[in-house]
């Protein structure tokens, strides 16, 4: 027997309402508390429903020691500032859907739950009911054939009233927030039952709708295609009535869940029917004791105290369905406030940024840079992200947070957009003088000292400053003398714009040549070269022009001269993680890392990581980190997870023998 969940709710709004109503039927659950933005509203809820703790304030409710869990289900905006002052409280966390408005501001959410030791899960009640169970195990029995097709809707007629909450743009209004995630997150589930996962992502979205006068959608429709060819059709809205219902269709049949999102079918209804083609239908019923709230919130207690989640939203099926619902609103122009590159955009916990005192940061110097360099630089090419600012400001901040100062971009990267995104969290944090902002151009095949001069006041500009503590050129072109390029550069320091250059992906032999002319005619050489350098070798460059400096020759070369190496691809872009020589799903992983001896230092990391007790990915970058010349790793996370996975390398020292070994030298 386990004890019972002494819970919280803060916000008591309509939803709120639900879940009150049905908690004194829960089996591991009791209402203590109820916070309120005001003290009578407090009074009101509790009466209603015999709470006997109620507090005129959001944080005098998660003040309250012996609140074990909290139920959030203020308007959508204010989920994730209250989740992390809930998490920061110690209390356990069930947030009502969306968790947050977009997939950066969860990667926030759950890395504060993750820091604070607490479980977050996001409400989507009918995940927890039997029918969903039921569904599934249906479709992984193969009743219906080969599955192909899904159709979801979610729709409901409100009247327009420019005041409430679904039609208000800046409370986070809309159909597909407000109840399309229902679709995404059940598309998701029943696309992955095949491969035995609990959300598969969509590989393409198509959508369409209509966004109203208030500026929130107030139709929608999307189009998803998943890998192994299942496509789902999803509506949703909030100006009309749809069927509100699931289909799903395979080569023998189809199956019908008439209530899917409440599991309550209409008198006389099954639960699930199931049409298999030449045969009799068959009715599924599933009753339940319980409402689909209170069994919410006993599996998010069993969840607690004693691991067993069952079919709970797990902290990746929200943050795959945030994305999808991104690119769903992406694909019909509804954005929020705050999610463009010119909007305010304050840290989402709403405080003033700053360097952790907890910070393990490390830092080095680099000749010609005036402040310290921390030995991680965030990189800022963005790949993959749906929404830019939102991603890249979350990203930036959680780095800066562990004591990142530096930031690697270029003119190239994403059109201009990775520029102006950090510009704009620049300039918005305020925090110029504490950043060692690296800018490259001149690439290929605007690789001259004439488009290098137009691309860096095209970067500066978009970077709002007026000088970078680090020029990179980003190619070598060798049809034009180092001397050129020298003269250039050393203009450009001379006037104040740049404190120090180097090159990325330029040879050592064009460095030193490069050094060379400048020590001869009294100019500044290069500070830096940022090349490739990792544990694992490139067996084919990533991009074209690339060239790694990992060889013997190359390190010999770096201790040599002592000139700092920025390496990019440092941590062999998940190769030590993902990389098995089962598994060539990934075709680029697969081209550029994937070789006998590069498996063979993957399976060296993996025992040196069993010893000290870190992951692999911590030895490959203490690998180049450990080095006997200074170097900088770049590390380009999509993720905040894989920025806080990647800082225990910080505090790993390797030996010279370790070294060696790692690299197959002995």
């Amino acid at each position: 027997m386990i004890n019972k969940l002494q819970w919280g709710i803060l916000g008591p709004g309509s939803i709120a309402h639900n879940f009150a109503r049905q908690m004194p039927s829960s089996t591991y659950g009791t209402l203590l508390g109820v916070g309120s933005r005001s003290q009578e509203r407090a009074e009101r809820f509790g009466d209603e429903f015999n709470i006997p703790r109620r507090y005129g304030s959001y944080e005098d409710l998660l003040s309250d020691a012996d609140i074990q869990a909290v139920y959030i289900a203020t308007p959508h905006p204010m989920h994730a500032k209250w989740v992390m002052m809930a998490a920061e409280a110690g209390k356990h966390i069930l947030c009502e859907k969306p968790i947050t408005l977009n997939f950066a501001q969860a990667m926030t959410v759950f890395e504060s739950a993750h820091e604070n030791g607490v479980t977050l899960r996001e409400a989507y009640m009918y995940r927890t009911h039997l029918q969903t169970k039921k569904l599934l195990e249906i479709l992984q029995d193969g009743l219906i054939g080969e599955m192909l097709i899904i159709h979801a809707d979610f729709s409901f007629r409100a009247g327009f009233n420019p005041e409430s909450r679904i039609y208000n743009i800046a409370l986070g209004g809309g159909g597909i927030l407000d109840v399309g995630g229902y679709c995404t997150s059940m598309a998701g589930l029943i696309a992955g039952s095949q491969r035995n996962e609990t959300y598969l992502e969509p590989t393409q979205i198509y959508g369409t709708g209509l966004i109203g006068e208030s500026g929130v959608d107030e139709v929608a429709l999307a189009c998803l295609q998943y890998p192994g060819g299942v496509t789902a059709r999803l509506a949703t809205g909030i100006r009309l009535n749809l069927e509100n219902k699931v289909k799903v269709y395979g080569t023998k049949g189809f199956i019908t869940v008439e209530s899917p999102w409440f599991c309550a079918p209409p008198e006389g209804k099954a639960n699930i029917l199931l049409e298999r083609y030449g045969q009799e239908p068959q009715r599924f019923n599933i009753p339940s004791e319980i409402g689909v709230y209170a069994l919410e919130a006993d599996n998010f207690a069993r969840t607690i105290f004693e691991n067993e989640p069952g079919l709970a939203v797990t902290a990746q099926d929200t943050l795959m369905n945030l994305r999808t619902m991104d690119r769903w609103r992406e694909a019909i122009g509804m954005r929020y406030d705050g999610e463009t590159l010119e909007s305010q955009s304050p840290p989402i916990n709403e405080r003033t940024l700053k360097k952790r005192k907890t910070a393990s940061m490390i830092y080095g110097s680099i000749p010609g840079v005036n402040k310290p360099v921390s030995r991680f630089i965030m990189g800022t090419m963005l790949e993959g992200a749906v929404q830019p600012a939102p991603q890249a400001f979350a990203l930036f901040d959680h780095f800066y947070e562990q004591g990142g100062n530096a930031f690697d971009t270029a003119h190239i990267y994403a059109g201009g957009i990775s520029e102006k995104a950090l510009g704009e969290w620049i300039k918005q944090r305020g925090i110029r003088a504490d950043i060692a902002l690296i800018v490259k151009g001149a690439h290929t095949p605007y690789c001259t000292p004439e488009d290098m001069i137009r691309q860096f006041e095209e970067s500066l500009n978009r970077l709002h400053t007026d000088y970078a503590d680090l020029y990179l050129l980003h190619r070598d072109n060798l049809d034009i003398p180092v001397g050129e390029f020298v003269g250039a550069l050393n203009e450009l320091k001379n006037a104040g714009r740049i404190n120090a250059f180097g090159g990325s992906n330029w040879s050592l032999e064009r460095v030193d040549a490069a050094n060379a002319y400048a020590q001869e005619h009294g100019m500044t050489g290069f500070s830096a070269v940022s090349n490739n350098f990792s544990l694992a070798r490139m067996v084919d460059p990533i991009w074209g022009g690339c060239i790694s400096s990992s060889d013997a020759k190359s390190r010999e070369w770096f201790t040599r001269t002592q000139i700092p190496l920025l390496s990019w691809s440092s941590q062999a872009r998940g190769f030590f993680v993902r990389g098995n020589p089962e598994d060539t799903s990934d075709s680029e992983l697969t081209r550029v890392w994937y070789s006998e001896d590069n498996f063979i230092r993957v399976q060296r990391a993996r025992v040196l990581a069993e010893e000290m007790g870190v992951s692999p990915i911590n030895i490959a970058a203490a690998y180049a980190l450990c080095q006997p010349f200074p170097v900088f790793a770049l590390i380009g996370p999509r993720m905040l997870s894989e920025t806080r996975t990647s800082l225990p390398a910080l505090s790993i020292t390797l030996s010279t023998k370790q070294l060696k070994w790692l690299n197959l030298d002995e």
